[in-house]
Formats: structure tokens, C-alpha cells, sequence
């Protein structure tokens, strides 16, 4: 089981599921209607290590993190 975070303005509860790559969690997150604003445009970090490929393998107790983009001035 791995763990998915949501940070910012995403406010969204952690969830727990099972996933062998991050393409697994992607197909899980686009079910969810409010997150297809922020599938596209988020970076994602596995255990606070930022990954740029879909096919990144997870191992059990795994953290993805999304992080969504930021403005500032």
C-alpha cells in the first residue's frame, strides 16, 4: 500500500491504495472529477524525491506527493 498526499490548494484527504507504478495512481486520480484541474499540472514527488516519469515503479509504504503549481511575485 502506498500513501498519495495533497498539498496547497488541492484539499484533498490522504489516500491509501495500492499501486505498482505512479500510472496506477494517475488512472485512480482521474476518476476523481476535482482532481482533473491538477493531474496535468501538478509535480509529483515518491518519497520527497521529484520524478518526472509516469512509469516510476513504487514499493510498499511509498509516498506520492502532489504538488501543484505555485505563483508568486
Amino acid at each position: 500500500m502506498i500513501t498519495v498526499e495533497f498539498l496547497g490548494p488541492i484539499q484533498k484527504p490522504v489516500l491509501h491504495m495500492e499501486a505498482s507504478t505512479l500510472h496506477d495512481v494517475a488512472r485512480v486520480l482521474k476518476e476523481d472529477p476535482q482532481m482533473g484541474q491538477w493531474i496535468e499540472s501538478c509535480a509529483v514527488a515518491v518519497n520527497d524525491t521529484l520524478v518526472s516519469s509516469l512509469d516510476t515503479v513504487l514499493q510498499e509504504g511509498d509516498k506520492v506527493s502532489l504538488l501543484p503549481p505555485v505563483c508568486g511575485g
